[in-house]
């Protein structure tokens, strides 16, 4: 059976940064405009528990998605490796 490689991670340092400096912003942004928004303190209060929620939302829509695709691809490789034993133990002259 042969080798196989492991999975490598498909993001820099930078990207990851970039991600994360985007999203502080991005939530800096919407607090300061919440807090300044001339509105009474309920409706603030309002939209501040929506963007939480949105927030939580995301972050969990993405942990979703990324442990599919994570189950994805470790139901390939062992398929993979499944075929490679299969291929590696046929002696195509044997008799039948």
């Amino acid at each position: 059976m042969s080798e196989t490689t492991p999975v490598k991670q498909q993001t820099t340092g930078a990207y990851f940064g970039q991600a994360v400096a985007s999203f502080g912003i991005a939530m800096a942004a919407v607090t300061l405009g919440i807090y300044f928004l001339d509105a009474d303190a309920w409706v603030r209060a309002f939209l501040a528990i929506g963007v939480l929620y949105l927030v939580t939302s995301c972050f969990t829509l993405a942990k979703v998605v990324r442990d599919r695709q994570e189950a994805g691809q470790l139901v390939s490789r062992v398929d993979q490796a499944r075929l490679e034993k299969i291929l590696a133990e046929h002696d195509p002259f044997q008799k039948l």
